[in-house]
């Protein structure tokens, strides 16, 4: 198709309000990949992940024949090697709230908005291109993860292999659970729409409220405690669920409630407010 026949096509689709969806998802695309903050939070996340999981599991190796046997007896090896992800999670929420709070910042989303009058295509278009690519490097850092951490627990050490019962779909979730908190913090940037509030709610969801939840009576903080994305995560790289914890299936179920929620609610308001 030549260059006019092409603009022929594009005009008057313009015209009718916007460009089509697939041209908005090139658009975001372009936006995620070109700019410092992808490169830097996903470089933090799989530095985090990888780095402080092998930390962990080397040091856990090096030091089995010191431990008590009841820690001998409970020792995870999956959890083990995947315990950098609870520090990795926040880089990758930071991202999921830079996707859009930072063209609040620089005014950008005026220009945004302008070129997609249709504002659920725009807010689509970035669950879509984020969410894809979270998943991914959240897939590459759980895999990555899991495999050198359990190179680095030799014997006397346990280990596990991709094999063993329900290490693979625990691994996978890993990065299902990545990308979903990334898209809870898309969510909430939409909502809140200022890059450092909606930062401080995103941990705060992680690590405030699961604190004032167990101050809380226990009949209580074991009932609620468990619908905290904390508790998922937990639940996710366990080989074996708590006795106040969901299944990894419901888990993860739960916490694509969450982000759906909380992306209506951020879709609802950006088709409501002015820029």
């Amino acid at each position: 198709m030549s260059t006019d026949q092409q603009t022929d096509v594009e005009a008057p689709a313009f015209a009718r309000g916007g460009y089509p969806l697939h041209s908005v998802i090139a658009s975001e695309f372009t936006k995620l990949r070109t700019v410092r903050s992808t490169i830097w939070s996903f470089g933090t996340l799989f530095v985090l992940a990888v780095g402080l999981g092998a930390l962990a599991t080397s040091l856990a190796s090096s030091h089995w024949t010191q431990m008590r046997l009841e820690e001998q007896l409970t020792f995870d090896p999956l959890r083990q090697s995947l315990v950098g992800v609870f520090f990795g999670q926040f880089a990758i929420g930071v991202l999921g709230v830079l996707a859009i709070s930072a063209e609040y910042a620089t005014g950008t989303i005026r220009v945004s908005l302008a070129a997609v009058p249709k504002r659920s295509y725009l807010l689509l278009a970035k669950v879509i291109v984020f969410g894809v690519s979270a998943l991914i490097m959240g897939e590459i850092v759980a895999f990555v993860s899991f495999f050198v951490g359990q190179m680095l627990l030799t014997s006397p050490a346990p280990h596990v292999t991709i094999g063993t019962h329900g290490v693979l779909a625990s691994v996978a979730g890993v990065g299902l659970y990545l990308c979903l908190l990334g898209l809870l913090a898309l969510g909430l940037a939409t909502i809140i729409r200022h890059t450092a509030a909606a930062v401080s709610a995103y941990i705060s969801i992680l690590l405030v409220v699961p604190i004032i939840v167990s101050l809380l009576p226990s009949s209580i903080s074991n009932t609620f405690g468990r619908f905290l994305p904390a508790s998922i995560g937990h639940s996710v790289v366990s080989q074996v669920t708590g006795p106040h914890e969901f299944s990894m299936g419901v888990g993860l179920l739960l916490l694509v409630l969450y982000a759906v929620v909380v992306l209506g609610i951020g879709g609802y308001l950006l088709a409501r407010r002015d820029a």
